[in-house]
This record gives structure tokens, sequence and C-alpha cells, in this order.
């Protein structure tokens, strides 16, 4: 049985009147009816005492605790409270409120941890990536300046690679600067009218040489070939999606393989696929494949895998367009990237 303030004042009411009303009984000098009524008096001024007295001097207390509580969630979470003073079991309300806090603050705590975990690993990830377009660059210039640069040949040679090691670390730090204001929403989509099938086909000659050097084939599948395809987006920013997501494809799928980008009419959206017959992602990687600087294959080079942020740029492009990136995959089944976009309004 749990006892509350009613509950306790009830109890010790009924035994001081009882306790009185046999006093009275046995000295004989009232009448039933009067012992009756001084039964109902007593039990009355001892409950209205002994209740309020918890009430006030006890529980009132325990309430501006509360009420503290509750200040302090509501500047937090943004919660407006609607309790009154005199609750009933306020030490249990008070219990709930304290574990409850205390589970949001255990979450908020293992969110930073995981937080800090990941800026240890970016930090980490940008120092190798900026280090080694450096170091490569500051190695040829060094050769050079110790003596090599009088020899025409391997000044050209040397010079050309420093040019390759900066290129590459411009790209990289535009990449970082990219995603880096995608994050902050200071990008703003130049959303325009446009024919998908035909930014897919921009898509196609620019990557048509190194999908040659893979032999990888490249297929463009709409589902009506009479409809044009017309979305409303920013036509360069979806360019370079698909530019990341098809040349993903072609680096890491199968060499002499077949890469499609497929066009599908869905309810006021058009939806994209890219899709290779390649060896597939393993179950453990895909919730970390858009992560920035994230490679399955860590002994791939930066030159042959990319800075890892291409993925990561797309997500945050999709998702300023209000869509979102879904991956289907499975170990030599092939993968497939899914994203819709808006239709353009006739």
């Amino acid at each position: 049985m749990e006892f509350n303030s009613r509950t306790i004042a009830i109890i010790i009411s009924v035994v001081v009147a009882l306790i009185f009303t046999t006093f009275l009984y046995f000295s004989q000098f009232l009448s039933m009816r009067a012992l009756a009524l001084s039964l109902g008096c007593t039990f009355s001024i001892c409950f209205i005492m002994i209740y309020f007295s918890y009430e006030i001097l006890i529980f009132r207390e325990i309430n501006n605790i509360y009420a503290s509580l509750e200040h302090i969630k509501r500047k937090e979470f943004r919660r407006m409270s609607n309790k009154f003073l005199f609750r009933p079991e306020p030490l249990k309300r008070i219990k709930e409120e304290i574990l409850y806090m205390a589970e949001q603050k255990q979450k908020e705590i293992d969110e930073l941890k995981q937080l800090q975990v990941l800026r240890r690993e970016f930090l980490a990830d940008v120092s190798h990536e900026l280090k080694t377009p450096i170091f490569a660059a500051q190695g040829f210039i060094h050769t050079l300046l110790d003596g090599a640069v009088d020899d025409i040949k391997v000044r050209d040679k040397f010079l050309q690679k420093a040019a390759r090691s900066l290129d590459g670390l411009d790209n990289l730090v535009q990449d970082l600067i990219s995603i880096s204001q995608l994050e902050k929403g200071v990008v703003k989509m130049q959303k325009k009218t446009f024919n998908l099938v035909l930014l897919c086909q921009e898509v196609f000659e620019e990557l048509e040489l190194k999908a040659a050097d893979r032999q990888v084939n490249l297929h463009l599948q709409v589902e009506d070939q009479s409809a044009e395809m017309m979305v409303y987006a920013d036509s360069n920013r979806i360019k370079q999606v698909l530019i990341n997501l098809v040349d993903n494809a072609i680096k890491y799928g199968r060499e002499g393989g077949n890469i499609w980008i497929k066009l599908q009419n869905a309810k006021r959206k058009i939806q994209v696929e890219v899709t290779d017959d390649g060896p597939g992602i393993a179950t453990e990687h895909q919730p970390r494949i858009f992560e920035r600087f994230y490679r399955i294959d860590k002994s791939r080079s930066r030159e042959s895998g990319g800075s890892g942020l291409g993925l990561a740029i797309s997500k945050h492009i999709l998702e300023a367009h209000r869509s979102s990136i879904e991956l289907i995959s499975e170990v030599n089944q092939g993968t497939s990237m899914q994203f819709k976009l808006a239709k353009a309004k006739s």
C-alpha cells in the first residue's frame, strides 16, 4: 500500500477520534448523539490540521524543489509546466523527473563522447590528407633547389609533379570548404528548370575516358523515352552529385563492368538511380559510407581512392534539395545509390 499525505492524515485522525470518543464514552457524561458528534468533529479537526501541516510545512518545500526542476527543464527543453502546487505523491514525481533529467544528460554525454571521437578522427584524417600533397611538393622543390634545377628535363618533370601535388591540395581544400559551407547551410542552391537526361549525358561525356581506362560501359536508362525528365534543382550541384557517384562506381566497381543511370517517374518527383555490377559494399561499412574521409579500403592512396569527401558532399547537396540518398548494396551483387528530385512545374 502506498502512503501519501491524505492517507496518513485519515489514519491518524481516525485513531485520535476513536481514542477521544472512547474516553468520553467511558466517562458517561455525554449521550450517544453527542458522542457521534464529538467523533465527527474530532476526526475533521485532526484531518485538517494534520493534512495541511504535511502539505504546507513539508510538501510545499518539496514542491518548490519540483518547481525549480520544472524551470531548469523548461529552459533546456522549452517545455511549459502545467502542474499545480498541491499535487499527490510529489516525492514520486520528483524522483521521476530526476531520473528523466539524468537520462537526458547521459544521452548528451554519450553524444558528446561520440562527437569527440569523430572530431579526433576528422583531425587525424585532415592532417594525413593535407600532409601527403604538401610533403610531395616540398620534396620535389627541395630536390630542385639542391641542384637538379640545372637539368632541364629533371626540372620540368619535378615542377610538373609539384604542380599536380599542389593542384590536389587545392582540390582537397576546396572540398573541405564546400562541405563546411553545406553543413552550415551557407550555400544557397541556385535552382532552375533543366533536362535531367541532358545532364546525365554531360556527366558520361566527362567520365568516358576514365571509364574507358577500366573498360567500364556507361548506360543511361530512361523509363519514358518520350519524356524530357525536367526537374527543378541546382543543375551544377546535381551534376557534382552524379559525377561523384559515377566516378566512385568506376573506381571501385568491377573492371570491364557496367554502370547505369536510371531515371524513373515518381509522384511529383523523378527518381535517379546510379547502379553498378561491382563487388558491392559489406554491411559493416554501409552505415559509415557517407562520412567524411571514410574509405572501405584503407590501403588505397588518395590518387586512386579520392579524398573521401565526395559522398559526404553529395549527401549534403541532396539534403539541401530536401532529398536524401539511399544505399542498396550486397557483396558480389553490385551497389545502387538512389535519390529523388522535384519535377519542374509545367
